[in-house]
């Protein structure tokens, strides 16, 4: 039954690189041909959105409004969908409260079938109780664990910072956060935050919809449609990729021929040189990936003896990975590791959210 079937999308981070067109479009490639598509097939008519629509805490972007409204908000309303959205800690203005903020300034109050939730809230759907869970800050820590521990709801939806998740494919594990147990009354506990989709018992971090840096290389991104009579949760994947890695060796003349180049079309293409002794055959390889009209595109040339891990050549790794990985290496002596990764990550989720 389509009634009892929810479709459920976040971290759409709408302006995400510095507002950049290309990403911009790349959104509106997944919303026109997945998403939309997907949810009028089904006739599922209840949407879900877990936080971060925008990217940039402080502003945003006429172009980026407008393509927010054009791209998302126009075709939920006009094909009548009931969406639900709650708040993410890209979506707010202030850290410690949410009273300022992107949603509630593009969003609430401009479509009869939006619901936004600025606040820890139960609601009722189909006859299930859902308790919302915007991101949870110093204004509403204390409503928020009250809730959690009172509510009768057997669902959750949030924005969640909780330890012991991966935040990006490969490493970057949260250790700190809120403790997970607490979250072990629910049947099904679903959150936006953390781009890498992931699951552990009963808690599921569902990931972006789509590729926004090096960190979502290789990841699978897109959206959920959750069964609230029978918990499934089933993963619809977007087949339409940004980054892509070429190697190159030549010494290896037939994989150069077989390679899917005609493929980098549009998108963001990384040539890792593994071996080169011919400069004439890598001048021509790199005409075809030139001819192939990628949006853009950058050589890295190693050495074999080079460590697997190096900077240089795992471009999958977030800065976040890399801090982490120097400090782990250090042998400076008299320090607290540990602490000092912290402090690393703490400044540098401050300095990615000033104006």
């Amino acid at each position: 039954m389509s009634g009892m079937k929810i479709a459920i999308i976040t971290d759409t981070h709408f302006g995400v690189r510095n507002d950049s067109e290309y990403f911009l479009n790349k959104s509106k490639l997944f919303l026109d041909n997945i998403f939309f598509p997907y949810l009028k097939k089904e006739n599922i008519n209840t949407v879900f959105h877990l936080g971060d629509i925008v990217d940039r805490r402080k502003y945003i972007n006429f172009n980026t409004s407008k393509r927010i409204r054009e791209d998302f908000l126009i075709p939920l309303f006009e094909n009548k969908i009931e969406t639900h959205i709650i708040l993410g800690n890209h979506d707010i203005y202030y850290k410690n409260i949410n009273d300022i903020n992107a949603v509630e300034e593009i969003i609430d109050k401009r479509f009869d079938n939006f619901k936004v939730y600025y606040q820890p809230f139960e609601i009722t759907i189909c006859d299930v109780k859902i308790l919302m869970l915007p991101w949870i800050c110093e204004q509403n820590k204390e409503l928020t664990h009250e809730l959690i521990k009172n509510t009768k709801s057997q669902i959750c939806m949030g924005h969640l910072e909780l330890n012991g998740f991966e935040m990006f494919k490969g490493g970057s594990v949260c250790d700190h956060g809120i403790d997970r147990k607490i979250f072990d009354k629910f049947d099904i506990v679903c959150s936006g935050h953390f781009h890498h989709k992931s699951t552990s018992s009963n808690i599921h971090y569902l990931g972006t919809p789509y590729e926004m840096t090096w960190s979502d290389f290789d990841d699978p991104k897109g959206f959920h449609i959750l069964d609230l009579s029978t918990r499934e949760l089933n993963f619809i994947q977007n087949p339409f990729k940004t980054f892509k890695k070429i190697f190159y060796d030549d010494k290896d003349k037939d994989s150069l021929e077989e390679n899917e180049i005609k493929n980098c079309k549009d998108s963001i293409v990384k040539v890792v040189v593994t071996h080169k002794e011919n400069p004439y055959l890598f001048d021509k390889f790199i005409d075809l990936i030139e001819d192939a009209s990628p949006q853009e595109y950058q050589i890295v040339e190693y050495s074999p003896e080079y460590e697997k891990d190096n900077d240089e050549i795992d471009e999958a790794e977030s800065t976040l990975d890399i801090f982490k990985q120097y400090i782990q290496k250090s042998e400076i002596k008299g320090i607290n590791k540990t602490k000092l990764e912290k402090t690393i990550i703490d400044l540098y989720n401050e300095a990615i959210n000033l104006e």
